[in-house]
């Protein structure tokens, strides 16, 4: 029975379970995250990634949801894997390269008494054209646009962030049933490759409330992406401020997002809970 290292992690409660691929193989990560995600029967989290060596960047980041799909982008998870880069002597300076399926993205770590804390990163522009994100209804954008979901209306604003977001914004999120509303947009036919979406609620113009449905995943504490998107609908909807730092808060803690017409930067935590061996065939 083969064994491997791994590290899990968490930004902001997006909890995922970390392998070292510049020491170790790991075969068939499909089904091995199906497996290890459940939070009762495996080691918990909300998905697996492996941190693999990259011929264009520091590193590699592959993420798989817990359902076994493989994602393009994690913006809670290169937090953690930057951290990883830096505490496992893969990378020597402050600031981190990782190569994902969405690009090569940027971050920059955050230190307290020498020790890696958080990080900052470059998330690259929102993208809001239709077939970018993709969502089949017609115009150059989605913004505060009515549709129906499951024989409901909803104002719904797209975006990508290298994975598609719907961002729909609220009164009370905390009331709501996520758990009945989630699948309903994730599995929607608008929706070709399914979708993430956000339920925010306003609590002043430079201050927001999240929750998050992930395709694959269910709801989650945090999501980073998510959280950019959001901010991004925010700005387009004007609601928040463009180019000034928007806090976020999710299930699991705080992000800081600020968004341009170049770029979005998210800024929090990267926490290490343990380390451990696990057998994998």
């Amino acid at each position: 029975m083969a064994k491997a290292e791994f590290i899990k992690m968490h930004g902001c409660g997006n909890d995922y379970i970390y392998f070292n691929c510049f020491e170790q193989d790991i075969p068939d990560p499909e089904s091995l995250s199906i497996r290890l995600s459940d939070r009762r029967f495996g080691i918990g989290g909300d998905g697996i990634i492996l941190v693999c060596p990259s011929y264009v960047a520091d590193a590699k980041m592959r993420m798989f949801n817990a359902d076994g799909s493989e994602g393009k982008m994690c913006g809670n998870g290169i937090r953690c894997v930057a951290k990883l880069c830096h505490d496992e002597g893969i990378v020597k300076s402050d600031t981190v390269k990782i190569e994902t399926l969405s690009g090569i993205k940027t971050i920059k770590l955050i230190k307290s008494g020498g020790e890696v804390v958080g990080a900052t990163v470059d998330m690259g522009k929102a993208e809001t054209a239709p077939e970018k994100i993709p969502v089949l209804l017609q115009g150059e954008s989605i913004i505060s646009r009515p549709v129906q979901i499951a024989g409901k209306q909803y104002s719904i604003t797209c975006v990508s962030m290298g994975n598609p977001h719907c961002v729909v914004f609220a009164g009370n999120i905390d009331g709501l049933e996520l758990e009945k509303i989630g699948p309903q947009f994730e599995k929607n036919a608008i929706f070709p490759e399914q979708v993430n979406t956000e339920f925010c609620e306003v609590i002043s113009p430079t201050e927001l409330k999240m929750r998050v449905w992930e395709r694959g995943s269910g709801e989650t504490w945090a999501c980073g992406t998510g959280a950019c998107a959001t901010v991004t609908a925010a700005c387009l909807n004007g609601i928040s401020p463009k180019g000034e730092e928007i806090l976020i808060h999710l299930r699991g803690g705080d992000l800081t997002i600020k968004y341009t017409d170049e770029t979005v930067i998210m800024t929090g935590s990267a926490v290490t809970v343990f380390k451990g061996t696990v057998e994998i065939e």
